[in-house]
């Protein structure tokens, strides 16, 4: 009879906090199961955003019953794995930095506690029983109101020195250069390829803001716009499809994966931004590489749950046991 291993799960995006129980048997998929969402409402400050994740947690505790096996934490900001705790993070998610994380959940449930990034957890979500399930390597790239990334290998995530590593959208691009970035740097990939740099541009060059009904332009919107043949829109959707792949195409020359896994709201744009993206990408990918597989992330939004949960069960990091 196979062993299971039952794991709380909390996803802390700057929007909303999700969780769910993830339930691990021998053999089979990862169950996803009593899934929640809270709003975080980061600007309440981060012992107020603490408070909603051990509301979440306790939540699944309360509804699961049974053994708790460990909560797995997928969470905004740069994270130290080795102690749980948010090392850094951005205004949009005031005085999370600093936040003892893992501390605060273990003290209260009793249980061990792992935290990741939540691009990391995303991408070993998809890597371990996603898109790249039985593959050697993958890099992922999820590309939404931002961009991050991961580059995972025999089961684990590269994490660098400074637990920096996988900052896909601070890699520089030719589409980018003079633009500066929010990190107070210039010509990265994630002002301008990220959603919300397709809407700058879009409004940029003519496009409106709002529709005739007052509701905001979003992606979606574009990109219909594009496939319509709106100029404005083709322009935004091909300057972040383009950069995308140029980015890509680079990253592959040094990482050499089995397969690149996109994901995100921007990877479901149409044709314009896909066939740009392959422009880009073979304008820098080298030929022994040039095959390698762009695919599709698998596990939607449970994808940082999972990965997060699967980090409580083994670790996502080399030195990390």
């Amino acid at each position: 009879m196979g062993s299971t291993k039952r794991v709380a799960a909390i996803d802390i995006g700057g929007t909303k906090v999700a969780s769910a129980l993830v339930v691990f048997e021998d053999g089979k998929a990862p169950e996803v199961s009593h899934f929640g969402k809270l709003p975080t409402e980061p600007k309440k400050g981060g012992k107020h955003v603490l408070q909603v994740a051990i509301d979440s947690a306790r939540r699944i505790f309360d509804e699961a019953g049974g053994t708790i096996d460990g909560i797995g934490v997928s969470s905004g900001g740069v994270i130290d794995p080795r102690t749980g705790d948010v090392t850094y993070a951005n205004d949009m998610m005031p005085g999370w930095g600093g936040t003892h994380l893992g501390a605060e959940l273990e003290a209260i449930f009793g249980v061990p506690v792992k935290v990741m990034n939540d691009v990391h957890a995303h991408a070993f979500g998809e890597a371990f029983w996603g898109a790249g399930l039985g593959k050697t390597s993958t890099l992922v790239c999820a590309v939404g109101t931002g961009i991050g990334g991961a580059f995972v290998e025999r089961g684990h995530i590269m994490l660098g020195a400074h637990s920096e590593a996988g900052h896909i959208g601070h890699v520089s691009c030719t589409d980018a250069a003079g633009i500066p970035c929010s990190c107070g740097a210039t010509g990265h990939l994630e002002p301008i390829a990220a959603g919300p740099g397709i809407l700058a541009r879009y409004i940029e060059l003519g496009g409106p803001e709002t529709l005739p009904d007052g509701t905001p332009v979003d992606g979606a919107y574009i990109s219909k716009q594009a496939e319509a043949g709106d100029k404005a829109a083709i322009a935004a959707e091909e300057r972040s499809g383009h950069a995308i792949g140029e980015v890509l195409g680079s990253m592959v020359n040094m990482f050499d994966p089995d397969c690149v896994i996109l994901s995100g709201s921007v990877a479901k744009c149409g044709p314009v931004w896909h066939n740009a993206m392959a422009r880009g990408w073979k304008e820098a990918v080298m030929p022994p590489v040039a095959a390698t597989p762009i695919v599709d992330g698998a596990l939607g939004d449970n994808a940082p749950l999972i990965g997060a949960a699967q980090n409580v069960i083994k670790s996502a990091y080399v030195e990390i046991d």
